[in-house]
Formats: structure tokens, C-alpha cells, sequence
């Protein structure tokens, strides 16, 4: 059984990128579970969802200390994530700093050196520069994808099953851009 935690901001494409994952792992065969939590969203609050696919999963819930891999689309959800990932846990980072509300309006600071605290604290991290990715590429709404296309690399399906799901759940008009978006995270030489 593999248990990945996405977690994020409000906005940042978290809901979508845990239905291709939940999708391409039913397309791959397995049996799967998700929830999600995303009260304060639209607002650029916290946003987590849960994905857990195997043989047979019987609950859609992660523990702390259970998450086989943490994606983290910005880098404080990625430290408010951090207790549900295993100790031998991946977990990767978008290295991105979305200020919360408390932040920007001064009461506090946002942590310095988060990445560096990270690497101190998990044996197994890949920081990603989504967002630079996903400029580049010209659609910073893609950064969700781009980060799923990392992702991938670590789970068993294979790339035409990704793709086949992304062209069904993103927009028509964003498919070509969405697909070169999940292959710059999921290059054909991984």
C-alpha cells in the first residue's frame, strides 16, 4: 500500500492534481481512497488531500508518521505537512513561498531557510522550482502538474497512463500546455 499527502495553499491546483493521482492509480489497477480537507481554500488557506492505493484500502485517512511520500506545492505547507510523513519518507517541495494571511499582514514572519530545515529533518528531499518550471513553459498554472510529473517518477504507472488521465481532466484548451508541463517534472530519459 502507498500513502502520499499533497498539501498546499488555496488556489494552487491541489484538488486537481490528487484526481489525476487517484486516477492514474485506478487506471494502473489499484484499488484507491482519497480525501481531502480544504476549508479556508479559496481564501489561500491550507489545503490537504490524501491519497492511499493498494491491493485493497479500507480508509482514505493518513496518520502522522504513515505518508510514504509528502508533496508539498509550497514550502511552509511542506514544514505543516512534515509530521505525517514516515521517517524513511520522499517528500517533495516546491520550492515557493506563498505568505498566509498572518504573514502579510505583518503579525508574523515567515520561517527563513525552510528548504535547509527540511534537508535537516528528511532523509529523502527533492526541492523543485515548480513554479520557475512552469513560467518558463509560459502557464504558471501549470506548477500542479509539473510538481505531479516529480511525482510520478517515484510511482509505479506508467507515463501514457498520466497522460491519458490529464487529457480527460484538465480543460481542452489547456491540454498541450498541461502535457508539457507533467514531461518537463517526468522526463523520458526517468
Amino acid at each position: 500500500m502507498t500513502k502520499i499527502v499533497i498539501c498546499g495553499v488555496g488556489g494552487q491546483g491541489i484538488i486537481l492534481a490528487s484526481d489525476i493521482l487517484s486516477l492514474a492509480a485506478m487506471e494502473a489497477g489499484y484499488d484507491v481512497k482519497k480525501s481531502e480537507v480544504h476549508g479556508m481554500a479559496q481564501r489561500g488557506g491550507s489545503v490537504i488531500s490524501n491519497c492511499i492505493f493498494g491491493k485493497k484500502v479500507y480508509s482514505p485517512l493518513i496518520g502522522f508518521g504513515e505518508g510514504d511520500i509528502l508533496l508539498a506545492f509550497e514550502k511552509l505547507e511542506a514544514l505543516r505537512g512534515l509530521p505525517y510523513l514516515k521517517k524513511d519518507g520522499t517528500m517533495i517541495v516546491n520550492d515557493y513561498e506563498w505568505p498566509p494571511l498572518t504573514v502579510a499582514s505583518g503579525d508574523v514572519v515567515y520561517p527563513e531557510n525552510t528548504i535547509e530545515t527540511l534537508k535537516d529533518k528528511v532523509k529523502k528531499l527533492v526541492s523543485v522550482d515548480g513554479v520557475k518550471i512552469a513560467m518558463d513553459l509560459g502557464n504558471i498554472r501549470t506548477t500542479n502538474v509539473v510538481l505531479l510529473g516529480v511525482l510520478a517518477r517515484f510511482l509505479p504507472f506508467k507515463r501514457e497512463s498520466w497522460l491519458s488521465v490529464i487529457e480527460r481532466r484538465v480543460p481542452g484548451k489547456t491540454l498541450e500546455i498541461n502535457k508539457t508541463a507533467f514531461l518537463s517534472g517526468f522526463p523520458s530519459e526517468v
